[in-house]
């Protein structure tokens, strides 16, 4: 079998500023870690990720299940795991980027409610082990380049969708300002149906968050509102201001 180059990339870190940045072997930052704060989420961009905290009540969440498609520098897992105290897994193609997460970015040591995969995630997210079990699924898969999404494909958003329980989300980062984004946004959409689908604006660096539901709902704006007042008193995430870059996709 060959043997994916994503597999076998140069894993780096660097340190500015009170913050861990993980890279690939390039410049691009893959991930970052507040160094006296390390199970926050730093990067705007991924606190958006969290989004699916909107479509769900604070108080079910202990317990779900949280899966991250591409580690990273670990900042969902981290969250999820030790902050939402939910059910965790990360699936990660590259043995070296987890290796570097529990050695310098505080990624926790695998336990009955943490397990790191090593594996392709286009081959995981269909083994039958995980069909309808995850609550909230992070999909982050770029390569060292960071130039657009290694899996994008209507069939691969298909197979997320398979993963999710009846009120499961997915959050997907995507380069906002890339000129593949309109098409990534319409395979997502393609797969969950438009009613499912949800958007942020791109943040200054680029990055849009989509959110899709495995069972579409739109609540009114009072209704999110509230929701974000109690997802930013409980857990110090900038659910309020969420709110005015967030909303339903409209085909």
């Amino acid at each position: 079998m060959k043997r994916d180059p994503l597999a076998s990339l140069e894993v780096n870190l660097s340190e500015a500023d009170g913050i861990r940045y993980l890279h690939l072997g390039t410049p691009w930052i893959q991930g970052s870690m507040r160094i006296n704060a390390p199970f926050d989420i730093d990067l705007e961009y991924v606190q958006r990720m969290m989004a699916w905290l909107l479509f769900m009540p604070a108080e079910s969440v202990a317990g779900r299940h949280a899966m991250q498609l591409g580690l990273g520098a670990g900042a969902i897992t981290k969250f999820c795991y030790k902050k939402l105290r939910m059910t965790c897994t990360a699936v990660e193609i590259n043995p070296r980027v987890a290796d570097v997460c529990r050695a310098w970015l505080r990624l926790p040591p695998e336990d009955e409610r943490l397990r790191v995969v090593i594996a392709d995630a286009a081959r995981e997210v269909r083994q039958p082990e995980w069909l309808g079990t995850v609550d909230a699924l992070a999909v982050d898969l770029y390569d060292h380049q960071a130039a657009a999404p290694v899996l994008d494909s209507p069939d691969f958003y298909a197979d997320c969708r398979h993963l999710l329980t009846d009120d499961g989300c997915m959050t997907v980062n995507l380069f906002g300002r890339s000129a593949s984004f309109d098409r990534s946004l319409e395979s997502i959409a393609s797969a969950f149906g438009s009613r499912a689908v949800w958007q942020f604006k791109p943040t200054r660096e680029g990055n849009a968050v989509v959110l899709a539901q495995r069972t579409p709902s739109r609540p009114k704006r009072d209704v999110l509102q509230a929701r974000a007042e109690a997802i930013e008193a409980r857990w110090d995430l900038p659910a309020t201001k969420w709110l005015r870059v967030f909303k339903a996709f409209e085909k």
